[in-house]
Parts: structure tokens; C-alpha cells; sequence
């Protein structure tokens, strides 16, 4: 068990304190568990290419750690009223689409791989900013509404373009599988039917 891994996985293990703090109104206690999640990402991925210690292992586990801790923080501050449930189904049905393409390609045998693309980062990086953005108004008592405001648009539209654009991705990468199966199979049928043939000619001969 290389060090970057044992960082990600305590990572995972503050998403439940993090949401148990929310739940309890410790927003203080949910902003630190947040804030240490986040620079507990870059310490790890920093050893890995640093040390030469990445891992298999550990390039499954750190994008579920991400996405586990961001997807807990919105359901909860959805349910808590702190952001618009729009936002949140948007994020989860996101997040479920991109699962179920990639399950999807995987059983039809032809799996894909899940490339980052750069609306994906912004996106990602808005959710972050946003996250800590309301953790840290509700722990301090600020009030930066028009802020939040322009983040949660934000967020939604990069949501959206992100979810649009993995779409787009799998529907060319499953199109040319489809494409090659046929060119495959029209292939396996003309060279069948051109040994019916030659077996037939060669028989009359």
C-alpha cells in the first residue's frame, strides 16, 4: 500500500464526518473536514509524481474519493435548502449517466475510457469552488449572495456542456464500434460466400 493511496483513502473516510457535521449544523466542522479533504488531494497526487508512487489502485480510488465527498456535499446542502434542487439532480443524473455509459460499453464488450476533458475540469473545479464557497458562508456567517448566485449558474451551465459533451464522446466511440461490427460481419460474408463458390466451381470442374 503505496502513501498516496493510505491519504486517499483516509480521504474517504472524511466524507462521512463531513456529512455527519452538515447534518448536525457543525458547518465549521464540515468546512475544515472539506478544506483538509482538498489539500489531502493534492498532497497525494504531489507524492505520487513526485516519489514515482502511482498505483492502479490508486487511479480508481482518488477521482471516486473526489466525487463521493462533492456529490454527499451538494445532496445534503440540497436537502438543507443551502442550494436549488436543480442543481443537485442535475449533478447526480450527471454523474449516473457517465456511470451507466461506461457499464453500458463494458458489458457489450467494447469498454471505453473515461478520458478528463477540460469542461470536465471547470466543471469539477466550479463544484469545488462552490462547495467551499457555502460551507465556508454558513461557518463564518458571511453572506455573499449574488456570489453564490453567479457560481450556481455557472456551475449548472458547465454541468450541463460537461454531460453534453461525454455524451458526444461515447455516442462516436459506441457509432464506430457498431460500424466496425457491421464492416466485420460483411466481411466474414463475403469471404464465406466466396468459398461456396469456389467449392462450386471447383466441384463442377
Amino acid at each position: 500500500m503505496t502513501i498516496p493511496n493510505l491519504i486517499t483513502i483516509l480521504r474517504l473516510l472524511l466524507v462521512p464526518a463531513v456529512v455527519l457535521a452538515m447534518l448536525q449544523s457543525r458547518w465549521d466542522w464540515a468546512f475544515v473536514g472539506f478544506v483538509v479533504a482538498g489539500i489531502s488531494d493534492g498532497v497525494d497526487g504531489f507524492i505520487a509524481r513526485r516519489w514515482n508512487q502511482s498505483s492502479r489502485l490508486g487511479a480508481y480510488l482518488d477521482p471516486i474519493a473526489d466525487k463521493l465527498l462533492l456529490v454527499s456535499v451538494f445532496v445534503v446542502m440540497g436537502f438543507a435548502g443551502e442550494l436549488p434542487p436543480w442543481l443537485v439532480v442535475t449533478m447526480v443524473s450527471r454523474d449516473g449517466l457517465i456511470v451507466c455509459a461506461v457499464l453500458l460499453s463494458s458489458v457489450m464488450s467494447h469498454p471505453v475510457e473515461v478520458k478528463p476533458l477540460f469542461v470536465s475540469k471547470a466543471n469539477t473545479a466550479a463544484q469545488i469552488v462552490l462547495a467551499a464557497l457555502v460551507l465556508g458562508e454558513l461557518a463564518f456567517a458571511l453572506h455573499l449572495g449574488p456570489l453564490r448566485t453567479a457560481l450556481i449558474l455557472l456551475t449548472g451551465v458547465l454541468t450541463v456542456a460537461s454531460a453534453a459533451a461525454y455524451l458526444v464522446a461515447w455516442l462516436r466511440h459506441m457509432s464506430g464500434y457498431g460500424e466496425g461490427s457491421q464492416t466485420s460481419n460483411s466481411q466474414t460474408g463475403d469471404t464465406k460466400s466466396g468459398n461456396v463458390k469456389s467449392g462450386g466451381s471447383s466441384t463442377g470442374a
